[in-house]
């Protein structure tokens, strides 16, 4: 197996395995009152996402040799991933829910960034492609990326500007 088909493999993995948490969460929390904030600008994420690895998958040569340091960086990127998933526990989903009354999590990279995963997810839009030469791909989804978070971050805030100032 090549390392480009060997790296998409167990980012599809992962990816499918924070879905299938996602989901739960998102069940629990919405049967305790939460409710979700921009439901259709969520499927422009998973575009985003399932597209961003498609086209690796059916654009890049399979024989390319990677970037060691850049794949190194990728995989430097995960830890903090689920650090994140883990400091929001049952409250961590791919989609944007608001539970009423529940406090900000302080805690864990939160500590640090207002939005660390947003941070993470775009080390990894760019860095991946770029660890096997695909420069336009990274290109591409970064700015495709930075469009949605932008937007997403503004619905995030405007949702949770109360518990940050009370």
């Amino acid at each position: 197996m090549s390392a480009l088909a060997a790296v998409l493999a167990l980012v599809a993995a992962q990816r499918g395995a924070e879905l299938v948490r996602a989901a739960i969460n998102t069940r629990r929390l919405r049967a305790l009152g939460a409710y979700e904030i921009d439901a259709a600008g969520y499927w422009w994420i998973v575009l985003l996402h399932a597209g961003w690895l498609a086209s690796l998958a059916f654009t890049v040569p399979l024989a390319t040799p990677p970037s060691w340091t850049l794949l190194g960086i990728y995989a430097a990127l995960q830890p903090v991933r689920l650090w994140v998933i883990v400091s929001l526990g049952q409250r961590w989903t791919t989609r944007l829910i608001v539970l009423p009354g529940a406090p900000l999590v302080r805690s864990g990279p939160y500590r640090y960034f207002r939005h660390p995963n947003y941070a993470v997810v775009a080390g990894e839009i760019a860095t991946l492609p770029l660890a096997f030469g695909a420069t336009g791909i990274a290109l591409f989804f970064s700015l495709g990326n930075l469009g949605l978070t932008g937007r997403r971050i503004r619905l995030e805030d405007q949702a949770l500007t109360s518990r940050r100032t009370g």
